[in-house]
């Protein structure tokens, strides 16, 4: 079984019907499977949201961070141009895809879920771009010029890992959209940017608003 058909089999063990789609991101060159805007128009039957909510199919949605990031390193290549990247919780790769877009040197798309690895894997095939694969962060070593890191800040459980970020990478480019107060020494916050979903969940406008925080190890 390829790739994208292990990812429509698993898909569709949550959602009957559901299906991917090969979709283009707004603002991008970019392409991705994602989840068909028209399955997110039913309602969903208590079987299915229980599946949903306990494994949610991260993997089949570009979400507003992410899409953020990929603009920013289109606009911005001199961030990963000849630089080695590891893209952390990287779901769909988009982050990842845009790094090697811009001219990295090395890209490693790094999360804990085989899914959204093998969503990588059929995701930088359909944009023709190689990655490297992790399912570990901390058994990598301490190599990278760059950590990229998208919509991770959702649970403020995770904010220490903002530390472990630089135990990694040189510097670390943060975009999120549901934890924008936190408050460290070493990142500094670049600009709020706005972005929507893809597809668009209709999600109340705070979320669409993505701060861009940075941080340099000393």
């Amino acid at each position: 079984m390829s790739t994208t058909a292990a990812l429509h089999t698993a898909l569709s063990e949550l959602l009957g019907d559901a299906r991917l789609v090969a979709e283009h991101l707004p603002g991008t060159a970019l392409k991705l499977w994602l989840i068909d805007a028209a399955n997110m128009a039913r309602a969903f039957n208590p079987e299915e949201t229980r599946r949903i909510l306990e494994e949610p199919p991260y993997w089949c949605f570009c979400w507003a961070s992410g899409l953020v990031l990929a603009r920013w390193l289109a606009e911005h290549p001199e961030w990963v141009r000849g630089k080695r990247v590891l893209d952390f919780g990287a779901g769909s790769g988009v982050a990842a895809i845009a790094a090697v877009k811009a001219g990295a040197r090395e890209v490693v798309a790094c999360d804990l879920d085989p899914l959204a690895l093998a969503a990588c894997r059929a995701n930088a095939a359909l944009n023709e771009v190689e990655l490297g694969y992790s399912a570990d962060f901390f058994q990598e070593a301490d190599r990278f010029d760059l950590i990229l890191v998208a919509d991770v800040l959702y649970d403020r459980a995770n904010l220490p890992l903002l530390d472990q970020f630089l135990s990694r990478g040189r510097q670390v480019l943060v975009a999120d959209s549901r934890v924008r107060d936190f408050q460290h020494p070493l990142y500094q916050r670049l600009g709020v940017m706005q972005a929507c979903t893809w597809p668009d969940l209709a999600e109340p406008d705070e979320f669409r608003q993505v701060s861009l925080y940075h941080a340099q190890r000393h």
